[in-house]
Formats: C-alpha cells, structure tokens, sequence
C-alpha cells in the first residue's frame, strides 16, 4: 500500500478557470468529422484555422487544419487534421478496444438530450445510455473513435453536489488506503 501525504494543501487558485476553453483532437477526415459533429449531432462548426506550424518532433514545417464547434458557454469541441500523415499518426487519439475510461462529456438539458437521442437513432448511429444516479449519460463515439458523452443531471443534483463536496477528501483517503467500497447509493442497481 502507498503511502500518501497529509500535508497542507496548496493554495487554491483565487479564481478558477472560468471555463473550457476548447477540448482539441486529431481527425483523419476533418468532412467526416464535420458531418458527424454537425449534421448528426447538430453543434455548428463556427471556425475554421488552416495554418502551418514547425513541428520539432518531425523536424518540417506541417500544414493542418483546425476546426471548432461551439458550446454555449462559448468553449468548442476542436478538431486537427494534419496534411502530413506522420503528423496525424504522432497526434491522434488511441482509443482501446476493450473499453476505457477516457472521453469527453457535455452537460446537456434534458430536452437536448432527446434530440441527441433522436438524431443518433435517425442516423442509425450506435450509443448507450447509462442511469449513474446523479445524472444519466448517452456515450457515442466519433467517426475516429472519440467517446463523447452528453449528461442530464438528476433533479436534486445540487443535494447530490454538495454532499459529495462535504465528503470528497474523506472518500478519498479512504479509497486510497484500499478501502474500495462503493459510495454511489444514487445509482440504479
């Protein structure tokens, strides 16, 4: 067992960051892509960047393409797609395909979440649908394999909130020192 320190924690920032700003990810087919996030899921695409940059690992100037889809709180869901294929392959994603952990999730309204729902249906697009308790999720992947996640939260969400903030040093020291019990009674069984 690892032994983990207790000491002061740092101080915190006096102001968080104010938002994500843009969440960016390498695609072989920026249309592809464009079609999926536009047209399917309905995010508009509102910027498109063509730039070339000295890329250092490579050693040569790389041309690429940087597309953005907006959120509502004004950060976007970003996409690269590199002319040069060495640079495609030394930036895009690896996804397992056993599963995994890693993905990108949006808060969503319920009323959103149903036209998600719909539109993935229309397309005859494959999704799943998880209750976690505190919210309920729709996970899709992307023409190149980027899990997205859209999340409705559950109507008492700010009582779920707050107790989790109360006990989330607690809990985690706990699952730390190997206790690794479940703490979610919101969720289904």
């Amino acid at each position: 067992m690892t032994q983990h320190a207790t000491t002061a924690r740092p101080h915190r920032l006096a102001e968080p960051p104010l938002r994500l700003h843009h969440h960016a990810f390498a695609v072989r087919d920026q249309e592809a892509n464009r079609a999926f996030i536009e047209d399917v899921l309905g995010i508009p695409l509102t910027a498109t960047w063509c730039e070339r940059a000295f890329n250092a690992a490579l050693g040569r100037e790389v041309d690429y393409c940087h597309t953005f889809f907006a959120m509502a709180d004004g950060g976007a869901l970003a996409f690269f797609q590199f002319a040069d294929p060495d640079a495609y392959e030394m930036n895009r994603a690896h996804f397992g395909d056993k599963g995994g952990s890693w993905h990108v999730a949006f808060k969503v309204s319920q009323a959103t979440f149903a036209e998600l729902e719909s539109r993935l249906r229309a397309a005859d697009i494959a999704y799943r649908r998880t209750d976690h308790g505190y919210c309920v999720s729709m996970y899709v992947k992307t023409p190149d394999g980027l899990p997205l996640e859209f999340t409705v939260d559950a109507p008492d969400i700010e009582a779920i909130a707050a107790m989790r903030r109360a006990d989330a040093h607690s809990e985690l020291a706990r699952w730390l020192a190997g206790d690794h019990r479940p703490n979610n009674d919101q969720r289904p069984h």
